[in-house]
């Protein structure tokens, strides 16, 4: 379906492209056409409404286009013509009259504004248009002048070629000129800037989004600099009645003065450099002091004007900051007057004005790159911030150290300090497929030496890949001058390593790497809480004992492929799943031994699974798998496989008396969906009857629930309960009376319930757990008398006789007290004695009463209750190896 979908968009983006050359090669056939006979002017008028949409749309698609694409250009170019041979046949009749040659001038526009291959295109579409008309023409029996075809064809192609070629050339010198232009002129910003102690290093040494930054702030602080002098140098020139006033400001090297800014009206200034020591400029530089100039004749020479001097007064004061020559502040006048003190006064606050014009402009700068610096860094901690797994955190990581500085490598690792392994997590830049899940120990390159040292590596980020190693020898990054591996520390326990990358030298300033080092501290912190949410996550959903999933996340699961089950009408089986008699496995060996037994299940159902299956541990020794896209049949095979799995399974554990080896058995319930529920509470209650069929029918089973079930018959039909064989040894039948009657527990030699002497209880024989009545022998209970309180064994007989129902229930004395009665799912028959399942739902509750229970009508359901669960395992026999 998502292929057909992606063939049809694909389809119609093809035609949608195509349909503007399509629709001008019909409209040259419709020209073609109309030259061999004239067409009837409804057809003439329509086919030319169509034309003149078609080139309006195409042409304001190209006007209103940035940079418009070679096939755009094509497309109007291709109507242009058409429309041209159109007009061209309608007021000539032929091809050889005067209005031919506008065919020429569409031609050259087309070959000036046009891309090159779109230009020869057009050209070659009209050459073809013209012979097509001709031979159109000549069908019809007109007169064609063959001969003036060639020469068409030659000044088409002489008109497109000098349009492309001149028109060309000179719109390339005038781009050329331009951009020569605006690099002066940058360049010319940046020296100020520089000069100003705007930037703090030369440009190429920066990164891109570095650069970009400080040129906006070195631009927008000259400007403010520059608005500053010039209005202190007017007020200065129009108090003092001054001719020029002008900052001069030095290099770094020393020795040239540029203009800064000035306030003149004199057409004849020099737009210098200056040499630091011309005339009054050296003058006032070398005596660190004001220098005043008065009665000038006219043929004083001075240095920033050009030919003659048109001033007779000349005052020159150097301009110090922070107790540094930094440039020359020079005003003169016309008239032969001498400046006064009171002026030189004047003139020097002007002075001190401009550098701290200059000065407050520089620390705005600072401020306003620590701003963006800082929100880069804020930008980067929201995105981390907002990454709750660790791809989503080494992602943010990445994307953000490309925002702070140019790199054209990165590279996240992660250290398991247990193994001392590091592994590489994420790569971007090249070579990031052989790179990625890289794994290496620990050695003596930067990512293992920065971890250890817990420092940036290498200094300054200079990168000799002839000397250092990266990774290891063998696992190395690309080429490049420059590379800083950060550590990636929290608490002082080491993470990983973030290694970034540069094409470029000194590409890792202070400045960057000191941000760089931020970005790792919260790149460190964002990790660590991601790998903790993880773990909460796990907590939250996983079984710690046997990293399944727990009851609540099966809950959720089920509620989900349930739900899909029902949307796609699909089948979905759900497992119950029960270790037999384990809790005299808990009694005998000890808790730690059902433990390990427990795992050894879980391990048994996650390798059985599917991919699409869950499994989860509901509570105890019981677990549930819920399958998807399986029937009855399909998940009777899964049952079985599990169940024959863990039958074969010796369990080895270390029990309080030394190893232990012992071998346990599952029963196992199955409920299929729809046939035996619609949500999860029916599917499961099924399922748990069915589990509890398979308890009452000797156990180490599995049973898939049938509506039989459900009605009361309390066995399902023989397909559906499958019981292995169990070996003589092990077999045992235990008769368990209702609730409300004496509970009578055979000897070990026979099935006939002999209670003792004085006593309303059974006690069960020390060399047997259950006992399973030979094949031959009955086990009808026929209803004892109704005022009974007492077991009476029966004669040589193995029928048990179960008291009346009002008698008094017999409990096994302590420490071991008999289970109560678990009824059927339809409140039938009683159950085997030992029973140790759960009620439908899961609720397991455990009854220690030994009152009376009331006598209960026929087909009255007795209240549930938790017995207590006899084990499986007699710890007199031997037991089993695994298969």
């Amino acid at each position: 379906m998502a292929n057909l979908v992606l063939a049809v968009l694909t389809a119609r983006r093809i035609a949608r492209n195509a349909a503007p050359l399509a629709c001008a090669l019909a409209l040259g056939g419709l020209v073609v056409l109309d030259a061999a006979e004239r067409l009837p002017q409804v057809a003439a008028a329509a086919a030319l409404l169509v034309l003149v949409a078609a080139l309006v749309q195409r042409a304001w698609r190209r006007a209103a286009a940035i940079e418009a694409s070679a096939r755009l250009d094509l497309e109007v170019g291709a109507l242009l013509v058409v429309a041209t041979f159109a007009a061209v046949l309608r007021l000539d009749g032929s091809l050889d009259g005067d209005a031919h040659a506008a065919l020429y001038v569409v031609i050259a526009l087309v070959s000036a504004f046009a891309r090159p291959a779109a230009s020869l295109l057009v050209a070659i579409a009209a050459a073809a248009l013209e012979i097509a008309v001709r031979s159109a023409m000549a069908a019809r029996g007109a007169p064609i002048a063959w001969g003036a075809a060639a020469p068409h064809i030659g000044f088409m192609a002489v008109f497109s070629l000098l349009n492309a070629a001149v028109l060309r050339a000179e719109i390339s010198r005038v781009r050329k000129a331009s951009h020569t232009r605006l690099q002066a002129e940058i360049e010319r910003l940046r020296d100020d800037a520089r000069s100003y102690r705007l930037l703090s290093a030369p440009a190429q040494a920066r990164g891109v989004a570095q650069k970009g930054d400080d040129e906006r702030l070195a631009r927008s602080g000259v400007e403010e600099i520059h608005q500053s002098v010039l209005f202190a140098l007017r007020l200065l020139r129009e108090s003092l009645d001054l001719y020029t006033a002008m900052l001069l400001w030095q290099n770094d090297a020393g020795t040239h003065l540029r203009i800064s800014e000035l306030a003149s009206d004199a057409p004849n200034l020099s737009e210098g450099p200056f040499l630091s020591g011309d005339g009054v400029f050296g003058a006032a530089i070398t005596q660190r002091a004001p220098v005043v100039i008065g009665g000038l004749k006219p043929g004083y020479k001075i240095p920033y004007y050009v030919g003659p001097s048109p001033v007779r007064a000349v005052c020159a004061l150097p301009v110090f900051e922070h107790g540094k020559l930094r440039g020359v502040l020079v005003v003169d006048r016309v008239e032969d007057r001498p400046f006064s003190p009171r002026e030189l006064e004047l003139i020097d606050e002007a002075c001190r004005y401009a550098v701290r014009a200059i000065q407050n402009e520089r620390v705005f700068v600072q401020l306003e790159r620590a701003k963006v610096e800082q929100g880069k860094l804020y930008r980067a901690a929201e995105a981390l911030g907002a990454a709750t797994t660790e791809p989503g955190v080494i992602e943010a990581g990445v994307t953000s150290a490309r925002e702070i500085t140019s790199v054209d490598f990165a590279a996240v690792t992660l250290y398991d300090e247990a193994q001392k392994v590091h592994e590489i997590r994420a790569v971007s830049g090249d070579g990031g497929a052989e790179l990625t899940g890289q794994r290496f120990r620990h050695n003596a390159g930067l990512v293992s030496m920065v971890l250890q040292n817990r420092h940036p590596l290498p200094y300054r980020g200079e990168y000799d890949e002839k000397r250092q190693i990266v990774f290891t020898r063998r696992v190395t990054p690309p080429s490049m001058p420059s590379i800083i591996v950060l550590p990636l520390v929290v608490h002082d326990r080491p993470l990983g390593t973030l290694v970034l990358g540069s094409r470029r030298r000194a590409a890792f300033t202070d400045s960057v790497r000191s941000t760089l080092e931020v970005l790792a501290s919260h790149m460190a912190v964002s990790l660590s809480n991601a790998r903790m949410m993880r773990r909460l996550e796990e907590l939250a959903t996983m079984d710690g004992l046997t990293g399944l999933l727990n009851k609540r996340a099966m809950l959720e699961v089920a509620d989900q492929k349930i739900t899909a089950a029902r949307r796609f009408s699909r089948r979905l089986s759900v497992l119950v799943t029960d270790i037999d008699h384990f809790k005299k496995v808990n009694d005998t060996y000890g808790h730690d031994v059902g433990d390990v037994i427990i795992k050894g299940l879980g391990d048994v159902l996650r390798r059985a699974k599917r991919t699409t299956d869950a499994v989860a541990r509901f509570g105890g020794e019981e677990f549930v798998v819920i399958c998807e896209e399986t029937d009855a049949r399909g998940a009777m095979l899964l049952a079985e496989r599990v169940r024959e799995e863990l039958e074969r399974t010796t369990f080895h554990a270390a029990g309080s008396g030394g190893p232990v080896q012992c071998q346990v058995t599952c029963s196992i319930g199955i409920a299929t969906y729809p046939e035996a529920g619609s949500t999860w509470e029916e599917l499961f209650k099924a399922a748990d009857e069915s589990l509890y069929v398979s308890k009452r029918s000797g156990r180490n089973r599995s049973t898939a629930w049938s509506p039989a079930i459900r009605s009361g018959s309390g066995h399902p039909p023989a397909a559906e309960a499958t019981a292995p064989a169990m070996p003589a040894a092990e077999a045992s039948t235990t008769a368990r009376p209702p609730a409300a009657s004496t509970t009578a527990r055979p000897p070990a030699a026979s099935t006939t319930a002999r209670p003792p002497a004085a006593s309303t209880t059974a006690r069960p024989p020390a060399a047997s757990t259950t006992v399973r009545p030979p094949a031959s022998a009955s086990t009808t209970a026929r209803p004892p008398a109704p005022a009974s309180t007492t077991s009476r064994p029966p004669p040589a007989s193995t029928t048990v006789r179960p008291p009346a129902p009002a008698s008094t229930t017999i409990r096994p004395p302590a420490p071991a007290p008999a289970p109560q009665r678990r009824p059927s799912a339809a409140g039938g028959g009683p159950a085997p004695a030992g029973h140790d399942g759960a009620p439908p739902g899961g609720k397991r509750a455990a009854t220690a009463s030994l009152s009376p229970t009331p006598a209960r009508t026929p087909g009255e359901a007795e209240p549930r209750s938790k017995p207590r669960r006899p084990p499986e395992v007699d710890p007199t026999s031997k037991p089993k190896t695994a298969a």
